[in-house]
């Protein structure tokens, strides 16, 4: 028997990046929604980095660090949100609940600062980007707070913390797409405004080929 080989790719299934569809989107844009919705629709695998730091117990260490600066709106230092980032998805892999050589990575949340973007690159390979615009911010934030009452969201309904969290996407958004204008084939924009299933609409239309045609072969 064949000893040579890596542990972490027999951990991961493959030593590759995880090929990748970026979401942005100010918070309340709907992000969550069309990931889920194309995830469902395509086999692919949606994962919210929101979802992920919510879920860290807050006695933890990671945990405490995380709802001190994301309390007043802020976001945690770049390193150690994509440490616990890489750490959760190779947890996913390891336990068969997304596979990268059959899935794309619906990924929204991360990265939010060039800095992360620049972090991220070991990691993932970018097959498109998802970017969902408004012009009406102040609609967001009705439509966070709304979400907060039905899912018990209690850190959404601060208006000044949300206030405080678009303030800091937009600062981070501009740099951030200009770091990737380098590619611009990759980057669609769509209008976060229209309804949930038109957006989907739009985005199937335009990414079709590539979310039907998605699984590698890893032979």
């Amino acid at each position: 028997m064949n000893q040579n080989f890596d542990i972490q790719t027999l951990v991961s299934g493959s030593s590759r990046p995880y090929r990748t569809v970026l979401i942005f989107g100010p918070p309340g844009s709907g992000k969550g929604t069309l990931g889920k919705f194309l995830s469902s629709a395509g086999n692919h695998f949606h994962l919210s980095s929101g979802a992920i730091f919510r879920g860290i117990p807050l006695e933890s260490p990671a945990g405490k660090l995380f709802h001190s600066y994301a309390g007043k709106g802020y976001l945690l230092p770049d390193d150690i949100t994509v440490g616990i980032w890489h750490h959760y998805v190779e947890g996913l892999i390891a336990t068969n609940r997304y596979l990268p050589h059959q899935q794309l990575l619906l990924l929204d949340g991360i990265p939010r600062t060039t800095q992360q973007a620049l972090l991220l690159e070991q990691y993932i390979q970018i097959m498109h980007i998802i970017v969902l615009e408004t012009a009406c911010p102040n609609g967001l934030i009705k439509r966070i707070k709304r979400r907060a009452l039905i899912e018990r969201r209690l850190d959404d309904l601060d208006e000044g913390i949300l206030k405080t969290r678009m303030e800091v996407y937009s600062q981070n958004i501009r740099p951030l797409l200009e770091y990737y204008s380098r590619h611009p084939s990759q980057v669609s924009y769509f209008k976060a405004d229209a309804r949930p299933l038109e957006i989907l609409r739009d985005v199937l239309q335009k990414l079709s080929d590539l979310l039907s045609h998605s699984e590698e072969s890893y032979i």
